[in-house]
């Protein structure tokens, strides 16, 4: 019953050190956090002292099998990311690129529908009801810098209008 070790595995899509124990491994595929993974090795039945890279292509299989829909296996509602999908009306749970993509829809639906959410989306400002006078100015200009743009088209302008003159 040798196995050989892996250093690095694929599973659900994302390179996994084989270093790292099981849950610990899971955790570092987008949307797996540590109750999510301790729940999947639980219901695969893989040994959660195991390293990544001692588990067997069976093993790895039963994992993605069991984040593919952790319904089946028996896990409850609460750990899923996505209770009552509004377009099947099911409990799931989206790994990876799957999980970005729903993000992105839910995005554009809001955005679509002209919701509060959407509209501060499409403004490229703070959704969640944060602070917004002293905090999120990243790639505008103010305070300093705004100052040192101004000066820099001063001295362009006139630099502009002395070569007019001449």
């Amino acid at each position: 019953m040798s196995r050989e070790f892996r250093h690095i595995l694929r599973v659900a899509g994302t390179d996994i050190d084989g270093t790292k124990k099981v849950v610990s491994g899971l955790i570092k595929i987008r949307g797996v956090g540590p109750s999510f993974a301790a729940a999947i090795v639980r219901a695969a039945e893989v040994k959660p002292e195991l390293r990544m890279g001692d588990l067997s292509e069976a093993e790895v299989q039963k994992v993605e099998d069991v984040m593919r829909d952790p319904a089946k296996y028996g896990l409850p509602p609460r750990l899923f990311d996505r209770r009552k999908d509004r377009d099947t009306g099911r409990d799931m749970h989206y790994i990876g690129a799957d999980l970005a993509l729903s993000m992105k829809t839910d995005i554009d639906f809001m955005k679509d529908i002209r919701s509060w959410k959407g509209t501060r989306h499409s403004l490229g400002l703070k959704v969640r009801g944060q602070r917004t006078r002293t905090t999120g100015r990243k790639g505008r200009a103010v305070g300093v810098a705004k100052k040192i743009v101004m000066e820099a088209a001063r001295a362009a302008a006139a630099k502009e209008q002395a070569e007019e003159k001449k």
